[in-house]
């Protein structure tokens, strides 16, 4: 206070104190003098601190924002790539619905071909086991039209083999056919005429053939001769050659 009032003093009273006085007011305001710079230095010292304190936030704060700002440009980056791989799926999807609608009418159209193909199948399938039944009543028609033939036959040989049989006598001696004489043409009628009237064919009895099981010797023919007679065929070559 002392040496804040001995500056305030002005030069006449400074003129009117005396030495010792101007000297402790010197000392004294030497003395502040010295505080003052010291406080100042202590001051600079705080502000420098502070200062480099502040320089060292604001440089980790630009390494922050450098690193925030590359960060962003990534985000973008990477904002543009998915709105474009968006839209591509955006327009893939519109392809891929347009495609979906495509390939079901095509496979609704096949379908519906298949179904009517398979329906045609089933008509003709359904023609085919008609015809099928036909054809078996048509065979077992056959067969039975067969084996009634097979029987007719057989008993059309049976009552060839059956057939009436010329008289025979009792083997006294006194006909023709007694005394032995059986190469003679008048005891065989029935292989002359065939030979004599030229006109007169020799059937086969087939049924004799199926029904006998007998040899080639032994099986019957008819003639058609007005007598109807029944010989064994054929003659022995001495009445071929008779004939």
């Amino acid at each position: 206070m002392e040496a804040a009032g001995a500056s305030r003093l002005s030069d006449e009273d400074l003129l009117l104190r005396g030495k010792e006085d101007l000297i402790q007011m010197l000392k004294s305001l030497e003395n502040r003098n010295v505080d003052l710079m010291l406080e100042h230095g202590q001051l600079m010292k705080d502000v420098n601190r502070s200062l480099q304190v502040h320089l060292h936030e604001i440089r980790s704060l630009k390494e922050v924002n450098q690193r925030l700002q590359e960060d962003n440009q990534e985000l973008r980056e990477l904002c543009c790539f998915l709105d474009d791989d968006r839209q591509k799926g955006r327009r893939m999807c519109r392809e891929w619905q347009r495609f979906g609608r495509y390939t079901a009418g095509v496979l609704w159209r096949d379908v519906g071909l298949y179904q009517q193909k398979l329906t045609e199948l089933e008509a003709g399938q359904e023609a085919l086991r008609a015809e099928n039944a036909e054809l078996k009543e048509i065979v077992l028609m056959l067969d039975e039209e067969r084996g009634g033939a097979g029987s007719r036959s057989s008993i059309d040989s049976q009552s060839s083999l059956s057939g009436p049989v010329p008289p025979r006598d009792g083997g006294d001696g006194s006909s023709a056919s007694s005394t032995g004489s059986g190469g003679s043409p008048d005891h065989h009628p029935s292989l002359l005429k065939p030979c004599e009237g030229g006109s007169a064919a020799l059937r086969w009895s087939t049924g004799d053939l199926s029904v006998g099981g007998e040899s080639d010797a032994d099986h019957q023919v008819t003639t058609n001769s007005p007598e109807g007679a029944v010989m064994r065929s054929p003659p022995p070559p001495s009445q071929q050659g008779a004939c």
